[in-house]
């Protein structure tokens, strides 16, 4: 049976998804068999594994930092926010309804714990070590009887809790004091340790309330994690909310994401907000979404409403004047089906509306449906016009993750899927505006291709005038570059040590390999 060590945290956006990609690394490294699990996460970051299962986009990072592909059994319970206070909820990877929270919390989410503790036994099955994160706070004392994520899996586990807090954010010595002193005694019990996380500052001077908090709670400090600037996909749109603006420089492109309410998978973009020569915003009005140089809209858990929404907001007007003096638009899942004439939803799968016009700038129509197509997909660049003409017939990878389909009513196809998983397949997707400028695709990750995503940037700076600038962005590598440094740090700050004798491992974690 696997060893598993738990993180959980005094509340969420603390930083336990990072920590925990971090520690699979490091362990990892240290040459153990491993995987991550969370038994309930809530999210609409979310990704597609080899089979077609979807999964929380944490939990993929976290596989891909162990070095192991995902598996649903990582994440056996996703929620992903619609609106009015309801989640679609996944099991194991397919979705099983729409629930509200009482509904979710009063009995549903009981049902569910057979597969969760039978998802974790396949793991512990197959792996040495066990790295499981928790979802928000152990101490939520108003649902803590019926929880499916926290002290009930550590002790389905038999795992040792740390305990996480963010400094960062203020507060986080009382943040501890309080969560332990919340929590039952047997709870309180599985609290092997302690980490200070994003802590910037003197260490010296934060010693002496290291010393308290050892001191009040009996509990082992095990380390104070810098702040970390790691570049990792991250999980939930809150550091959208916190990231700022920056002004475009001279030489740069200006790229403007359409910040939606329900957003999904804004992953999608982080290997373009890496590019040098990038300026990557998040807009959520018209005044903030200027003249840039290309308009994206993303994916959403709520197309409909994010579509009402952009109308209320005056973005479709403006959108729609920018198109009219040449800048180009992409819609990726959601986004693409916003961009066409018409979404119906006569089953009423999204909303109460059976259907509202879309903004007609691709020759589109979407039905919603109640299946949900999931898959890891390759396919080719079928489009024509300045941006995709050049490309065409490069192979490109992503993966789907939609509930509608789109049917064209006129002109062409930007893409088409060769594969489905392992099956091959021949499927046009997405669509192109005539002139070549507005194009939209349901394939997820299409950024993450190096020579795609280098193509469209220097169409761009073409367009602007700007010269010819040399990506050397290969996000592949660059991923893989970040997970080491980021366990490497962690590693620096963390009593490694004390974490393998409070695990019962019986190889080191320290040493070279782990660039301590």
């Amino acid at each position: 049976m696997a060893r598993a060590i738990m993180l959980q945290g005094t509340s969420s956006n603390v930083g336990k998804s990072v920590l925990a990609a971090a520690l699979c690394r490091i362990f990892y490294r240290a040459g153990y068999r491993v995987a991550p699990f969370k038994s309930q996460n809530m999210a609409l970051n979310s990704g597609a594994t080899p089979d077609g299962g979807e999964m929380g986009r944490a939990q993929l990072v976290q596989a891909y930092a162990a070095g192991v592909q995902p598996r649903v059994e990582m994440n056996p319970v996703l929620l992903k926010p619609t609106a009015h206070a309801r989640s679609q909820v996944i099991l194991l990877g397919r979705p099983v309804g729409n629930l509200g929270a009482r509904e979710y919390h009063g009995h549903f989410n009981q049902e569910l714990w057979q597969h969760v503790e039978a998802a974790y036994a396949t793991l512990a099955r197959e792996f040495e070590v066990i790295v499981i994160e928790g979802a928000g706070s152990p101490a939520e004392v108003n649902l803590k009887a019926r929880e499916i994520a926290n002290m009930r899996v550590a002790k389905m586990a038999g795992a040792p809790v740390l305990l996480v807090a963010d400094i960062d954010r203020g507060g986080a010595l009382a943040a501890i004091v309080g969560t332990l002193e919340l929590l039952d005694p047997d709870e309180r019990e599985l609290v092997a340790g302690l980490i200070i996380n994003k802590f910037r500052g003197d260490l010296d001077l934060l010693q002496p309330a290291l010393d308290f908090l050892e001191r009040k709670t009996g509990k082992p400090v095990l380390g104070v994690i810098p702040f970390l600037a790691h570049g990792l996909p991250e999980e939930d749109s809150v550091v959208l909310e916190q990231a700022a603006g920056r002004p475009t420089a001279a030489g740069e492109v200006e790229i403007a994401v359409i910040k939606i309410p329900c957003i999904a998978n804004f992953t999608d973009f982080d290997a373009l907000e890496r590019e040098v020569g990038v300026n990557l915003r998040y807009v959520e009005d018209k005044e903030a979404l200027g003249q840039p140089d290309l308009i994206i809209l993303p994916g959403s858990k709520n197309t409909i409403g994010d579509l009402l929404w952009l109308r209320q907001r005056g973005l479709e007007e403006a959108i729609k004047d920018l198109v009219g003096r040449g800048t180009p638009v992409v819609g990726i899942c959601g986004g693409y089906q916003m961009l066409g004439q018409e979404i119906a939803d006569p089953g009423h799968v999204e909303t109460d509306h059976d259907g509202i016009a879309g903004l007609g700038l691709l020759p589109v129509r979407t039905v919603f449906q109640p299946t949900k197509a999931t898959n890891l997909v390759q396919g080719q660049v079928t489009g024509t016009g300045p941006f995709l003409g050049p490309l065409q017939g490069l192979e490109v990878k992503g993966y789907e993750i939609h509930m509608g389909a789109s049917y064209l009513v006129a002109g062409q196809p930007a893409f088409k899927i060769t594969r489905r998983g392992n099956k091959p397949v021949d499927i046009d997707d997405g669509a192109l505006s005539p002139d070549g400028l507005i194009w939209g695709t349901y394939i997820h990750g299409i950024w993450d291709n190096d020579p795609f995503r280098h193509q469209v940037l220097a169409t761009l700076r073409a367009r602007r005038g700007l010269p010819a600038r040399e990506s050397g962005l290969d996000f592949t590598a660059d991923q893989e570059r970040r997970f080491d440094a980021l366990a490497t740090v962690v590693a620096r700050h963390l009593d490694l040590k004390r974490l393998a004798a409070i695990m019962g491992l019986e190889r080191p974690l320290a040493g070279d390999s782990l660039g301590a």
